[in-house]
């Protein structure tokens, strides 16, 4: 099933062009042109900032959350998406609350590989779209997923979650047939080879993220 569209996705905003989840990168995404801009989120000394893991939280100069959003509800990111990719639990209330005085929460696609973070999520604002993210192998035995399609699928029946955030060497035709059969979207990440991008986009995913936009754009 092909689809008329397909999101274009940068992860970390451009993070090929310039460092991932900080304004540089944004405004690079933007440049080049993206339909939504992924960033990760987690807590840090009391507040949350946008680092991908601890380390980069502690090595400091990262950006605050309320400074990215600040910048993105400018009138330039009018029509970019944002996937907000939460790396643990606690941070729920404050994130939502933050996306509402921007008034970002219906352009938001709220991500996590952590389920609890999910059900907070919902629990907290049911409006919000959710993904649930699943990563290569060893980041699924650290979860302990076991049968990870079953539970997935699972919860978009029963919309735990709207979305599935998958590695892209996950994804195939029936994993696809799969989710949007649940009326779910399939969004693969992060793709960074022009040949896999058209190969995806071919298979007919929702979306597609990657640390190079300009890999969407067609070759002169």
């Amino acid at each position: 099933m092909v689809h008329e569209s397909c999101q274009r996705i940068g992860h970390g905003g451009a993070s090929a062009i310039a460092p991932g989840n900080t304004l540089a990168s944004f405004d690079a995404a933007l440049e080049v042109g993206v339909d939504m801009v992924e960033f990760d989120v987690r807590g840090w000394r009391g507040e949350l900032v946008l680092a991908h893991t601890v380390l980069q939280a502690r090595r400091g100069g990262t950006l605050r959350l309320g400074d990215a959003l600040a910048h993105l509800a400018g009138r330039r990111f009018a029509d970019v998406g944002l996937n907000v990719d939460v790396k643990h639990v606690g941070c729920e209330a404050t994130l939502l609350d933050g996306l509402r005085r921007a008034h970002l929460l219906d352009r938001s696609l709220l991500s996590s590989q952590v389920p609890a973070v999910l059900d907070r999520l919902r629990e907290r604002e049911p409006r919000a779209r959710l993904g649930i993210s699943v990563g290569g192998r060893m980041a699924r035995l650290g979860r302990r997923w076991g049968d990870w399609r079953e539970h997935v699928l699972n919860g978009l029946a029963a919309r735990r979650w709207d979305a599935l955030m998958a590695q892209h060497r996950l994804v195939d035709a029936a994993l696809l047939e799969h989710v949007v059969s649940r009326d779910g979207h399939l969004f693969a990440w992060t793709v960074n080879e022009r040949a896999a991008i058209q190969s995806l986009r071919g298979l007919g995913v929702h979306g597609i993220a990657t640390s190079d936009p300009r890999l969407f754009m067609p070759v002169v």
